[in-house]
């Protein structure tokens, strides 16, 4: 079992090298001293590894909480990975951002760059599309 203070202490190398604290979780130190939370696990015949994070922003308790939580779903039929994924979609798709608030703002950042000439040929494109038209080269 891995202990706080051996995670705490571990220096980065020439290479990657992982600290193994139990049942597939460990501590993957990278040469730049970055300290990785991984879990390497099976499901459906196949080898997978999922990510919990940097330590120390996710300490060792939480790591081996996350770590058992992902074996429950894998006793429950369910691939923790896939988990992960759906979970950041359903986060995602509940915002309140759509492609028009996107636009609006990316317009809002950048209209006072704009010139009356780039404004008008623009407004050309946009005219020329809807219409099947040609559209003119830039001014």
């Amino acid at each position: 079992m891995l202990s706080d203070a051996k995670a705490r202490k571990a220096l980065p190398g020439e290479k990657d090298y992982k600290l193994a604290d139990g049942a597939g979780l460990f501590l993957l130190v990278r040469p730049n001293g970055s300290k990785l939370w991984r879990y390497k696990y099976r499901f459906a015949g196949k080898e997978k590894l999922l990510s919990f994070g940097a330590y120390p922003e996710v300490p060792l308790i939480e790591a081996r909480s996350r770590r058992e939580d992902a074996r429950k779903a894998i006793r429950d039929g369910l691939d923790p990975s896939l988990e992960k994924k759906r979970q950041e979609f359903a986060r995602r798709s509940a915002s309140d951002i759509s492609l028009e608030t996107l636009a609006r703002e990316w317009h809002d950042l950048n209209n006072a760059r704009w010139t009356p000439t780039s404004i008008t040929w623009l407004a050309g494109i946009a005219a020329t599309s809807r219409t099947g038209g040609e559209q003119r080269s830039a001014p």
